[in-house]
């Protein structure tokens, strides 16, 4: 049970009265539902992949959804931004666009004879990126400073982002024609990585029985605001996590940089983002405290694409899926009073 007093060995983040009560949790369990259902409307037969955006959503992360044109990725990101009042921007990423089309620009007012700030599309609560990696190295690197600080630079003034405020970006396989790889710095700012995946026999018929006259984002409604989001980020922040759970998380990041077939491996910021995403999976079974198994149940979204394998095991045809499987299983659990 929590009290009102923060716990002596909570996160030094914390603001000092414990939001994780009973009465938070519920409201959170409810605003997630339905926000699932709604999405689970559009995207068909992906109940775990909706609850992993929901997670993200709720950990203050960003998501990227790397597949195969035409499996629903941008229906995805689409999805959760209409199921909540709030703002959204979409940018289709090209071989053309700017920096300053993401970030915005200083032009001069003849009027007032001085430069104002014109706001790019990164100013929203949800900036849905579309194909992201179809845009230059020098292009993305403007979406790091805002997913990694919510806020812009430019012209040496800086602007505050919208709380809550997620990027989910898609993108295309790297061996796609006309794609960019994205860099190691780009791809450990985004919490996690999910593909959406062929969907099953059954789940398909039934999206052209629904789908097949008109998108069904036409009749999404939202079903909560932003201002109800941005306090169930702050809920999730303050659910407990012991010292013991928080030694896993370390233990694993350290196990994915000393396995032989990595050669780069899991960063202090990967480490955090599993912690945060954990907190998240906990809120969304209604516990005020983190268990080793919301870690074992996130990590493979958050470690995954931030590995970097050995040529061996390249060589040897392993993913990193399967390498990180194996350190899960050879990672001790704590067990014990939490």
């Amino acid at each position: 049970m929590t009290d009102a007093r923060i716990r002596p060995d909570t996160d030094p983040t914390a603001t000092g009265v414990v939001r994780t009560t009973p009465e938070a949790l519920a409201e959170l369990r409810a605003v997630t539902s339905r926000i699932a259902s709604a999405m689970e409307s559009v995207i068909e037969g992906k109940p775990a992949v909706v609850r992993t955006a929901i997670t993200v959503l709720l950990a203050g992360g960003h998501l990227l959804i790397e597949d195969v044109p035409g499996v629903g990725k941008t229906m995805l990101a689409k999805a959760l931004a209409r199921s909540i009042d709030c703002s959204v921007r979409r940018i289709q990423f090209t071989p053309d666009l700017l920096p300053s089309d993401i970030t915005g620009v200083s032009v001069f007012n003849q009027d007032l004879r001085d430069f104002e700030f014109r706001p790019g599309a990164i100013f929203a609560n949800v900036v849905v990126g579309d194909e992201i990696n179809r845009a230059s190295p020098k292009t993305q690197s403007a979406l790091l400073e805002c997913m990694e600080e919510s806020q812009v630079t430019v012209d040496g003034t800086t602007y505050s982002l919208q709380r809550p405020f997620i990027v989910m970006a898609t993108q295309n396989p790297i061996e796609m024609e006309g794609t960019y790889p994205l860099p190691e710095a780009q791809r450990d700012r985004f919490m996690a990585r999910i593909s959406m995946g062929y969907p099953s026999t059954a789940a398909e018929v039934e999206m052209l029985d629904l789908h097949g006259g008109r998108s069904p984002l036409d009749t999404l409604v939202p079903v909560t605001d932003a201002q109800t989001v941005a306090r169930l980020v702050l809920v999730t922040q303050d659910v407990y996590a012991s010292p013991a759970v928080r030694q896993y998380v370390v233990d694993l990041a350290n196990a994915t940089r000393t396995s032989p077939a990595v050669r780069l491996g899991a960063s202090p910021r990967a480490a955090l983002h599993v912690l945060r995403a954990a907190r998240a999976h906990a809120a969304l079974e209604a516990r005020d405290h983190v268990l080793p198994d919301d870690v074992q149940r996130v990590a493979p979204a958050v470690l995954g694409h931030r590995l970097m394998l050995s040529g061996e095991a390249t060589l040897a045809h392993r993913s990193p899926a399967e390498v990180l499987a194996e350190i899960l299983r050879s990672t001790p659990v704590p067990i014990g009073r939490r």
